[in-house]
């Protein structure tokens, strides 16, 4: 097992970033104030996106499993989005036995070894209904047997926290048990203002300039044209009947709004969740005026990158790092709500 560095603890919120992915988390909580101390990412590219735009940060590109955690004992602070795979319900144990084996037992794992006062771990929406409920209920456990005190899960809504795109995610914090009487886990208020596409890709409140131009995919030409008789806000029911059935094929006859095909975003509105490809047939983000998809800066400004952030490997690459963020400016506003319940404790 490979050996992290003893670090001098600084004068500062510090934490552990697990599964770190292109920083989308880790950039926003160092926005509000969070030292990190350890990012840890498998992945080669997210890797290098991290080193080529914070090369103070210790990066560790290696495989969780092989990381010692312990010279970090006493750390405010893990972070990280834990990748969503099968958990096994051998005896439905409900507990840390259960997680043997994912991912997710690695974040418990550091957590154990650290010792850190707080956790957050994020999620996609689905991980409150998968397996009907039993996964969360599972992690809830392993949390709380490794001596945490864990806080109904919370589904922030992007849109609400300065983020031009309508992503949800869930997150889950804990404070070590001898903190609960004291901590005071406030969640932030919604803002009334929602930014929309307009205010990502031109100058405004959000940037001081329009978007860079840069590289990224385009559409085959079949698809081009079906697409350019797509209205700004519009998706295929506003298609010519005909050309619905033939681009639809069998999904025209089965239920559901299917919202996200052949869907172009308007000025005024936010963008709809981005994935890691912009031109998959069931989550196309068409430009409101050209007959593209989103390129890469104007991917990384739907999810609030700075223009300065760069990206690391393929154009194809750099789509999934993007498409698989946490919004920096929503993990601000988590970070200012993660030091508050710190400051809580002492």
């Amino acid at each position: 097992m490979s050996k992290a560095p003893h670090i001098i603890k600084p004068t500062a919120y510090t934490s552990i970033e697990l599964f770190a992915g292109a920083g989308g988390l880790a950039l926003g909580l160092e926005k509000a104030g969070i030292h990190h101390l350890l990012l840890n990412e498998i992945d080669k590219h997210a890797s290098a996106t991290l080193i080529k735009n914070r090369p103070t940060w210790n990066v560790v590109c290696e495989d969780i499993k092989n990381i010692d955690f312990t010279p970090y004992r006493g750390i405010d602070l893990v972070t990280g989005g834990f990748p969503c795979q099968a958990f096994s319900y051998a005896g439905k144990k409900r507990g840390l036995e259960d997680t043997r084996g994912t991912l997710f037992y690695e974040f418990a794992r550091a957590l154990k070894e650290s010792d850190a006062k707080v956790f957050l771990a994020e999620n996609v929406r689905g991980l409150l209904s998968h397996d009907k409920g039993e996964t969360i209920k599972t992690i809830i456990s392993a949390f709380e047997e490794l001596g945490y005190h864990v806080y109904e899960p919370k589904l922030l809504k992007a849109i609400y926290y300065d983020v031009p795109q309508k992503r949800e995610r869930i997150f889950i914090v804990g404070v070590k048990k001898e903190y609960k009487e004291k901590a005071k886990l406030l969640w932030p208020t919604p803002n009334e203002k929602v930014y929309t596409l307009k205010d990502a890709l031109k100058k405004g409140e959000l940037y001081t300039c329009d978007v860079p131009k840069s590289h990224g995919q385009k559409y085959p030409e079949k698809k081009k044209k079906v697409l350019e008789l797509v209205p700004a806000g519009g998706y295929w029911r506003d298609l010519p009947l005909e050309i619905q059935k033939e681009y639809m094929q069998k999904s025209f006859y089965l239920g559901g709004g299917k919202t996200g095909i052949a869907r172009r975003i308007a000025w005024d509105e936010p963008s709809l969740t981005l994935t890691c490809s912009p031109a998959q047939k069931q989550t196309e983000r068409c430009h409101p005026e050209e007959t593209r998809p989103f390129e890469v800066r104007e991917y990384a400004r739907i999810q609030t990158f700075p223009d300065e952030w760069e990206f690391s490997g393929s154009m194809n690459q750099q789509y999934k790092q993007i498409g698989n963020a946490v919004p920096v400016n929503l993990a601000k506003t988590i970070g200012k709500t993660l030091i508050e319940l710190i400051d809580s404790l002492s």
